[in-house]
């Protein structure tokens, strides 16, 4: 077997680890996508995004980003906000409750990332990091 199927299987494994590590965002009433839509929104201008933006950063489709984001509207985490010029397009926006939701669940998933590489180093990080951005998944 060749290193890069290796190494896919080892990605794909680290994944689900690392989203049953995360199911500790449950606490806060989020799985792991809900949380990740709320950061990308927090660090988008004006704390919105396009739907298609979003599937795009999360690697899914336009239909998954629709059907994860239908919750979080019914909950009021976030909100639909219509394009000024063009009717085609909408925003979805961070809304005051999904700001304060996220806010106390970043100190848990920062737990949970710091439990997950403990002893690493930041070089050691900065290549990891680095890797992504050369697949082309890098998270921002």
């Amino acid at each position: 077997m060749n290193n890069q199927l290796l190494i896919a299987f080892s990605l794909i494994k680290a994944q689900s680890i690392l989203t049953r590590k995360f199911d500790k965002l449950h606490l806060h009433g989020l799985g792991l996508s809900d949380f990740m839509i709320l950061y990308i929104l927090i660090n988008s201008p004006e704390n919105k995004c396009r739907r298609i933006d979003l599937a795009d950063k999360l690697g899914i489709t336009a239909s998954g980003i629709t059907r994860l984001l239908a919750p979080l509207e019914k909950i009021g985490l976030v909100a639909r906000e219509a394009h000024l010029r063009d009717a085609r397009v909408s925003f979805v926006v961070i809304t005051e409750i999904g700001k304060e939701i996220f806010d106390n669940a970043k100190t848990t998933a920062e737990e949970v990332a710091e439990d997950i590489f403990p002893n690493f180093k930041a070089k050691e990080l900065a290549t990891l990091n680095k890797l992504f951005i050369d697949l082309d998944v890098n998270f921002k």
